[in-house]
């Protein structure tokens, strides 16, 4: 098995592909392809944290659930040391409190504090998006288009599991493709709290095509190297997101 950015890529490709070759949405049998298209990549660790992850950003976890370190090992599979550090990340993260001698709870969402969140979100994701057409490595800019590609498909087959899967590695990858530590501890910050909150409300606000569309210029844009072109897609994706959240303000 690949192991490190290796796996990654192999993951990535594996997930365009799977998605690219899926037949039109009878969706069921897409997002089950979708789902077994992710291969364990990274330590325990990490694996913990993208499975604790997707479940609560995709609301399999809800906003108030009690989590159990316990449960969640026997559920996912992993040992619980790498649960308990998994926890401590998406604690970091305001996805999860810790509420000491009391329990582990799954936060809850606010969609004005969401509007803050993407004002930080905003600056960073320009410069980030910047900075990676700049400085991405060739098999970085060969991710973007795999991911630029998935979400095209995503976009025609309306899939939100292969969406959400395919953001999370984009965000990755937009992330190492920059180069720049600092700003990529603070956006670590903010994408989770993102995701769910998209996941929350998009069958009520959002344009799941036009979302993955926007997101998919923004790869294709930070592959071709073109500093300008991507600072001004990620600031298109932004206007989306910004006018999505202020509509679930105001339903």
């Amino acid at each position: 098995m690949p192991h490190g950015s290796a796996a990654r890529r192999s993951a990535v490709a594996k997930l365009a592909r799977n998605t690219a070759s899926a037949p039109p949405p009878r969706a069921r049998s897409t997002r089950d392809r979708a789902l077994k298209a992710e291969a364990p990549v990274g330590t325990l660790t990490e694996q913990a944290y993208r499975a604790i992850e997707e479940r609560i950003v995709t609301l399999r976890l809800k906003p108030g659930d009690v989590l159990s370190e316990q449960t969640l090992s026997a559920t996912i599979g992993i040992g619980r040391t790498p649960i308990r550090e998994a926890l401590q990340q998406l604690a970091r993260e305001g996805l999860v409190t810790i509420l000491p001698r009391k329990g582990i709870l799954v936060s809850d969402l606010n969609p004005r504090n969401q509007l803050l969140v993407l004002e930080v979100r905003r600056e960073l994701e320009r410069l980030l998006s910047r900075s990676g057409a700049e400085r991405a490595t060739q098999a970085q800019r060969a991710q973007f288009r795999e991911i630029a590609r998935g979400m095209e498909h995503a976009a025609k087959t309306n899939d939100d599991i292969v969406f959400m899967r395919l953001d999370r590695e984009l965000n990755r990858l937009v992330i190492e493709a920059a180069h720049n530590d600092y700003a990529a501890r603070s956006m670590k910050l903010l994408q989770g709290l993102s995701r769910r909150f998209w996941y929350m409300h998009y069958r009520m606000a959002a344009d799941l095509p036009l979302c993955a569309r926007l997101h998919a210029q923004q790869a294709r844009s930070i592959a071709k190297g073109d500093a300008t072109l991507a600072a001004r897609a990620s600031d298109k994706l932004m206007d989306y997101v910004e006018s999505f959240t202020r509509a679930t303000v105001s339903v």
